[in-house]
């Protein structure tokens, strides 16, 4: 690009851009980590806005810089309104913007939305795929049916092609319906079953992914589960703290997610540490530590989600758009230089 030149890539654009590039974003996300483990990231504490008598609306601003071959630069302003969902909406709406490394200005504006829901999925994937023990899988629960957890399957069976049965539970039925005709458009020979019940989905297959709106803990009994299971805790609030120190725990960033009230934050207020906290998911890509989970019968990854895995999903979304002459130049969006202006 020029210097004084933006691609701007609307919803649509992401979507074609990264369809059935799952391998690729698993590739960038796993490298992401790696890189961030070894300390070749800026990764300030993310921003949340907050609104009074407004529980669970939010939006959260993640600057990032992601170093190495990568060596980008931006900010995520991302959106989360649950209440969208009744009104026919999504949930979540972001904004990705990417700087140049050499003048800083902007290179390109992208929805982001669909990169926040992939980078995520991905990421719990690889996590399932480092801590479960086993080569295949066969089943995996689904705790919230909503996008985040709806990709997340789409990762896992790219990994996991074997899984034929999927186990659903969600406060709403009409959710949890729609989820299920989601999922056997991924798939039409996929068995899907539904309930209300956590404890009867929970004991069904050994990878369970937590995707919901909680803002506080409200599981405090995992007895259900199966020996050794991996739970992808991807909404952060659902485990009270002595679930979390009964289990096996690795994070995406041990200072990121010890913030927010998460179940991990609320559990170091109780102990007054974070040595419960094994390492990360970066650790284990890079071979600092093992995916061995000891003497521990729970393997619990908890994702802050972190901006640096945006950065690196949205460069791969602007190399292929590149690639495929998708998105709009505009062309000088910045204005001239003041000594070029008029007075």
């Amino acid at each position: 690009m020029s210097s004084n030149r933006l691609l701007l890539l609307k919803g649509d654009d992401v979507i074609s851009l990264l369809q059935n590039r799952e391998q690729e974003v698993l590739e960038v996300v796993g490298r992401a980590y790696q890189v961030h483990a070894r300390g070749h990231t800026t990764l300030p504490h993310s921003s949340f806005i907050r609104f009074p008598g407004m529980e669970k609306e939010r939006i959260i601003a993640l600057p990032a810089y992601l170093g190495e071959d990568f060596n980008t630069a931006g900010i995520k302003w991302i959106a989360s309104f649950p209440q969208n969902v009744t009104r026919g909406m999504e949930r979540a709406s972001a904004v990705l913007i990417l700087n140049s490394m050499v003048t800083g200005q902007p290179l390109a504006i992208m929805e982001s939305s669909t990169i926040s829901a992939k980078r995520t999925a991905a990421s719990a994937a690889l996590a399932a795929r480092y801590l479960w023990a086993q080569d295949e899988l066969h089943d995996v629960s689904l705790v919230g049916c909503g996008l985040i957890n709806f990709e997340t399957l789409r990762f896992l069976l790219s990994i996991y092609p074997m899984i034929s049965s999927v186990h659903l539970c969600d406060l709403s039925a009409d959710n949890a319906l729609q989820f299920k005709d989601k999922c056997l458009q991924l798939n039409s020979k996929l068995q899907v079953d539904i309930t209300n019940d956590f404890a009867q989905v929970a004991g069904r297959s050994p990878v369970i992914s937590l995707a919901t709106t909680a803002v506080a803990p409200h599981i405090s009994d995992l007895s259900c589960c199966l020996p050794n299971s991996v739970i992808l805790h991807i909404s952060l609030r659902d485990l009270s703290p002595d679930i979390i120190l009964q289990a096996d725990n690795i994070v995406d960033d041990i200072d990121h997610v010890s913030r927010a009230q998460t179940s991990i934050h609320l559990t170091e207020q109780q102990v007054g540490h974070r040595d419960f906290v094994r390492g990360t998911l970066g650790d284990i890509l890079n071979g600092t530590i093992t995916s061995s989970v000891g003497d521990k019968n729970l393997t619990i990854f908890s994702p802050f989600g972190l901006g640096i895995l945006d950065l690196a999903v949205a460069q791969l979304t602007v190399d292929l758009a590149a690639e495929q002459g998708l998105g709009i130049a505009v062309e000088s969006f910045l204005p001239k230089t003041w000594l070029e202006r008029s007075p």
